[in-house]
């Protein structure tokens, strides 16, 4: 049996109480009375032995004018070996004793806890609560049944009074799934994380040895509590520290107090904006709460698509200012979603690499320890933006650098607040040498147990094996740990071995002898691509009649001969104006006069031929065939018109000219890596990564050199335009100034399975029933 099940009969005692509740709150809203009685109870139960001799102590101190507060609250927690204390004179057991006053005295109470625990407790708001609670003549009953909840520490330990918490914490907010949903991730789905992360890790189970667990977006702390527990389950003696940031009140409070009630160092927890807005918030700038940590361990749930509007500036600014001397070095995403800002923002808080790897190590070194990340996402971080963008720069340098260890696909329906399907990125720095260069997906969207009763949007669980609590569940999170432990390429899994009780649209059954691709390993370089601009020639037909002219006509560069640049002497517009009123009557009068040598409606198919009849009859006019009336002379839209038939336009250099309407783009693998048609181009040795080109930032924007690049890969694009391109496009070329790299990470292509479609003579048979059904029903109405 786990230890959580041991004192699940705790948690039942609370969970039974806030049935006091029903009327002036709703179910969904029993949490913000519950989750803070409990912590102020365990507090109390924490502080009872030492609390006389805490208020005498804070007597004397405090009538010493030397001592200020925080000395004062030091020397006490020193003294009695505390890390918090409280200095009014109420507990739960003498709060009853004046029934009138029982709403001042609670908040008396709240008020005598040193500082550090009191900010945590005042992000509850509970003092809002107090009130309602006195109004609906409900305090003085609650306050009465939580007096006798034992939850004294000899009776209940710091572990498993966490585990109470923590059971007590899920079962309110899966209750308010809706209002929390943003702050609270399923409870199984962080038994994955954890176990993805902890798999072949066994060096944590040491005995002594220091863990440094972060969560950047801890929400109420489920993570770093399960992470927690997963670690001392086996080794009771570990030292864990869990460190967190969270910007929700609410959420921060309810984290910090689970810190509180285990004993552990609460100013590990910072309240604030993890990715920073630059305003002041308690004492330091909204930002990275710990600037100077780095953590062996890391795990979040990022919000999903959110805008980063508010913390822009602040971040732009460190991209900008610092590169990869800050947090967000190789790129910004696009403003309407931030998750990867958090992954780079885990990042830079790994501890320092191994030696034998390329990722730059704060200060420079290397040869340290590592890290490991796993973070979740929806399906935007592993395929939006182009190549070149934000996105795809964020991928390029985490996959370059050899961090993407494995994503994992989940199923849909997940979440309390979204039925989206999600992923878990493992992201690492420490490699074991057989996933060195290489990448896992793991498809374990099938590895889905639906739930009898829905709670918001979420209707499927990941099995967590056959227990009273779930029973008949087979064991998924197990299952899915095993895949990814396995490392193997192609593996492939039955429904009927996966245990799934989730059917196909429209309730069809399926077939439990359907085989699925769960596991498939690719090389770092299958996720890259170039996207190159192909270029085809202009071709234009020239002649000159009254269309053509009127066309020339309404170009801005005829408009403006007749506008004067002048702006304040009146006279000199005036005069400006005239002078280009007969350049414009004198450039028509040589057009005009060209129209008899087309009357028949001749076209000129070659630019090169025409513009010499253009360039006499102007010289002989006595008008100079500068470049700027040339070009809009010849221009698509006035003397000239695409034609495919005609010949190319050449430049100065005899090159043909490109025709922007024509202009297409084309992704091209990287040598070596996966094309289209799913196989591996063999021929092609894979490319050394990382590449030799810069990461686009605004100090060199536009400046960035592709030389060295195009030494090593000019050859292979040419090759891919001869073999894709040009047996349909034969004038094609490629403008190889307009390399760009692009990486992505096209998970449902690589697991797509192609289904046949249904026999005819079935689906004539649906049909025909149908109508069948259509017919009766009309029979009805009639």
């Amino acid at each position: 049996m786990k230890n959580q099940d041991k004192y699940k009969k705790h948690s039942d005692l609370v969970w039974s109480i806030a049935n006091l509740l029903r009327g002036p709150y709703r179910p969904p809203q029993y949490r913000k009375v519950m989750i803070p009685l409990t912590v102020l109870r365990r507090l109390d139960c924490v502080l009872e032995e030492t609390k006389a001799d805490v208020i005498k102590l804070h007597a004397q101190l405090s009538a010493n004018e030397k001592h200020d507060v925080e000395t004062i609250e030091k020397t006490i927690n020193h003294k009695f070996g505390l890390a918090f204390h409280n200095t009014s004179k109420f507990t739960f057991s003498n709060l009853l004793d004046d029934h009138d006053k029982l709403a001042t005295n609670l908040k008396a109470y709240i008020s005598g806890f040193s500082t550090r625990a009191r900010s945590i407790l005042e992000k509850f708001k509970f003092e809002e609560e107090i009130e309602r609670l006195d109004e609906a003549n409900r305090l003085y009953e609650i306050i009465k049944e939580f007096k006798d909840v034992d939850l004294h520490p000899e009776r209940i330990s710091n572990v498993a009074m966490g585990y109470i918490f923590e059971d007590l914490v899920r079962r309110f907010n899966e209750q308010a799934n809706e209002e929390a949903g943003d702050h609270f991730t399923p409870r199984e789905v962080v038994k994955l994380m954890v176990k993805l992360l902890f798999t072949g890790e066994e060096h944590i189970y040491t005995k002594g040895k220091v863990i440094k667990i972060y969560d950047p977006t801890c929400g109420t702390g489920g993570i770093l509590s399960e992470s927690e527990n997963a670690i001392k389950e086996e080794n009771e003696q570990a030292n864990v520290e869990l460190f967190g940031q969270e910007y929700n009140p609410e959420s921060y409070a309810i984290c910090g107090s689970d810190l509180m009630i285990k004993g552990e160092d609460v100013n590990n927890i910072v309240f604030g904006d993890t990715l920073g807005t630059g305003k002041a918030k308690e004492g330091f700038t909204d930002g990275d709460g710990h600037p100077t940590e780095q953590f062996h361990y890391m795990a979040a749930n990022p919000p999903f698509g959110v805008e980063w509007k508010p913390e822009k500036d602040y971040v732009t600014k460190e991209h900008n200012e610092f590169g990869f001397n800050g947090r967000f070095g190789p790129g910004l995403p696009r403003i309407n979603d931030g998750a990867l800002l958090f992954l780079l923002h885990m990042i830079s808080k790994m501890q320092r690499p191994p030696e034998h790897y390329t990722l730059p190590a704060p200060g420079g070194v290397k040869d340290g320890q590592g890290s490991r990340i796993a973070i979740i996402f929806n399906g935007s971080p592993m395929f939006t933006g182009d190549a070149g963008g934000g996105e795809s720069n964020i991928r390029r340098w985490i996959i370059e650098n050899d961090m993407l260890e494995a994503v994992v696909g989940l199923p849909d329906q997940l979440f309390y607040n979204t039925g989206i399907y999600t992923y878990i990125w493992i992201v690492t720095n420490r490699k074991s040498a057989k996933r060195q260069g290489k990448v896992q997906l793991i498809n374990a969207t099938d590895f889905a147990w639906k739930m009898k009763k829905s709670l918001g949007d979420k209707r499927k669980k990941l099995g967590e094996g056959d227990s009273p609590e779930h029973p008949g569940e087979p064991n998924h999170i197990d299952a899915i740990t095993q895949i990814y432990a396995a490392f193997t390429d192609n593996e492939q899994r039955t429904l009927k071995t996966i245990i799934t009780n989730v059917d196909s649209p429209k309730d069809k059954k399926r077939d439990q002898d359907q085989t699925i691709y769960v596991s498939k390993i690719f090389n770092n370089q299958d996720f890259g691509y170039f996207k190159i601009t192909v270029e085809r020639p202009l071709r234009l037909n020239f002649t000159i009649n009254e269309e053509r002219i009127n066309r020339f006509t309404e170009t801005g560069y005829f408009q403006d001969l007749a506008v004067s640049k002048k702006r304040k002497d009146q006279a000199k517009v005036a005069a400006e104006e005239q002078e280009g009123k007969q350049l414009q009557n004198s450039i028509l009068h040589v057009l005009k006069s060209l129209k008899p040598q087309f009357a028949g409606g001749e076209l000129v198919k070659d630019r090169a031929e025409f513009e010499p009849t253009l360039k006499a009859a102007f010289k002989k006019a006595g008008i100079k065939f500068d470049s700027p009336l040339k070009k809009a002379l010849l221009a698509d839209g006035a003397l000239g018109e695409k034609d495919p038939t005609a010949m190319p336009c050449l430049d100065a250099k005899g090159s043909p000219e490109p025709d922007a309407d024509l202009r297409d783009t084309e992704n091209v693998p990287f040598p070596g890596g996966i094309l289209t048609n799913g196989k591996r181009d063999e021929d092609n040795a894979l490319i050394d990564l990382p590449l030799p080109l810069d990461f686009e930032s605004k100090k060199n924007k536009g400046k960035v050199d592709k030389s060295e690049l195009l030494e090593r890969v000019q050859a292979h694009c040419e090759a891919y335009l001869e073999k894709e391109v040009l047996p349909y496009r034969d004038d094609a070329w490629i403008d190889h100034s307009k390399i760009k790299v692009g990486y992505e990470i096209p998970f449902n292509r690589h697991f797509y399975q192609y289904q046949p479609p249904r026999d005819l003579s079935e689906i004539e048979s649906d049909i025909k029933g149908l109508e069948s059904e259509i017919l009766e029903l009309l029979k009805e109405v009639i």
